[in-house]
């Protein structure tokens, strides 16, 4: 059977509410094995030392890690990058794009994501309805959140759209959101959408480009103190700044509380707004960074991957985190960012894990080939890569690696 073929075990009967993963490799160098039941992780011991009576994953040869999140995507406009005319809107159209970009990014590792979703205009809540729809259907495979995105909400134009905005919470949509900056009253826009968010208990979580110090700092001092939190980004306008300028908005960020999501891969705005977020200078003034995905091939990323390795990658290669740090960002941070349970390899938590063929994290990072994604304590999507080279005198001698195929 291949590698990472689930089997029961021999002479006894499979428990088919467990799952073991064997020889697993953790970030401390330790090999274990992982006994997962109910949606939780039930035991950690070393190799070979947990009872096999159930379903088996082989990860010899794998690094598991808590799963990653994808705290910023654009499910409604995904995969739109190559469309030959204007993009379709209809309910069907959105629904399967939100499923398939979904998929793409659980098949990353991200077991749950956070979908901004436009609404307004003549589309009105057709968009939200089509990703609340998506997101029913890939129940028990991805967790998916929407955040409704409003266009307009302050002025007799704004009228609309807040009623809309109280709609589509009411629907479904699990986070409010929008962008201030599009909006001829930033201020009013913020203040409005941070209202809406008191009074249904819901996160906000608003699009800035962040280049306005000013304006930056309104934002802060209006999501200070607001419970159950705000999330920035991706403010990527903070790195165009005079040094001392950005330091000081990334001082206000942090006394406020929020998080800043950036998006290293390349942001979701148009492609004259290029760039991420000073991430040291604001994670050095003390405020909490997650990174996401962005834009996954629309047209303003038309190669965007939304693979949270690869902005992990992207955040220790150019901007100087530690591995450990920047696959933080896409995990521990992006599920605070979002609201989820901590996630640790350790008896208790909850059983979203992911395993990457490789020893060590920075290794994983820059050849995250072959994955296996559990969530809620199952596999649920696997990639397999083998890497194989021509029969040489040079590659017996020096003994190339070789992922052969069992």
């Amino acid at each position: 059977m291949p590698d990472s073929q689930p089997q029961p075990s021999d002479g006894a009967t499979a428990d088919t509410s467990a799952l073991l993963l064997c020889g697993a490799r953790l970030t401390d160098g330790r090999t274990v094995d992982v006994r997962l039941g109910g949606g939780r992780i039930e035991a950690v011991g070393t190799a070979g030392s947990l009872t096999p009576h159930c379903a088996r994953v082989d990860l010899n040869g794998y690094l598991l890690l808590p799963a990653p999140a994808e705290p910023h995507a654009h499910g409604d406009t995904a995969l739109t990058g190559d469309s030959p005319g204007p993009v379709s809107y209809a309910p069907e159209d959105v629904q399967r794009r939100a499923t398939e970009a979904a998929l793409l990014q659980l098949g990353h590792g991200a077991t749950a994501l956070r979908s901004h979703v436009r609404i307004g205009d003549v589309q009105g809540l057709g968009p939200l309805e089509a990703v609340l729809q998506a997101r029913r259907s890939l129940r028990g495979l991805v967790d998916l959140t929407a955040v409704a995105v409003p266009r307009r909400l302050t002025g007799l134009a704004g009228a609309d759209g807040l009623a809309m905005l109280r709609d589509a919470v009411k629907m479904g949509a699990g986070v409010v959101g929008g962008c201030p900056d599009a909006d001829p009253d930033p201020t009013g826009y913020a203040e409005t959408v941070l209202e809406v968010a008191a009074e249904h208990g819901c996160p906000v979580d608003l699009h800035t480009h962040g280049d306005d110090p000013a304006r930056l700092a309104r934002l802060a001092a209006m999501a200070g103190g607001l419970r159950p939190g705000v999330v920035l980004g991706p403010c990527a306008g903070l790195a165009r700044l005079p040094h001392e300028v950005a330091a000081r908005a990334a001082e206000r960020l942090a006394a406020s509380g929020v998080t800043v999501v950036c998006l290293p891969q390349g942001g979701c705005g148009g492609m004259e707004l290029r760039g991420s977020a000073p991430v040291r200078l604001l994670r050095a003034a003390g405020v909490r960074v997650a990174a996401g995905g962005g834009a996954l091939r629309d047209v303003s990323n038309p190669v965007g991957r939304g693979d949270p390795l690869e902005a992990a990658y992207l955040l220790a290669s150019q901007g100087g985190l530690r591995a450990q740090e920047a696959y933080e960002a896409v995990a521990a941070v992006a599920r605070e960012a979002m609201g989820l349970p901590e996630v640790r390899v350790e008896a208790g938590f909850p059983a979203e894990l992911l395993a990457v063929r490789g020893e060590r994290l920075a290794g994983v990072l820059s050849l995250a080939y072959s994955r296996i994604v559990v969530h809620r304590g199952r596999v649920v999507a696997r990639t397999s890569a083998v890497r194989e080279y021509c029969d040489s005198a040079v590659a017996v001698a020096l003994e190339l690696p070789r992922q052969g195929r069992s």
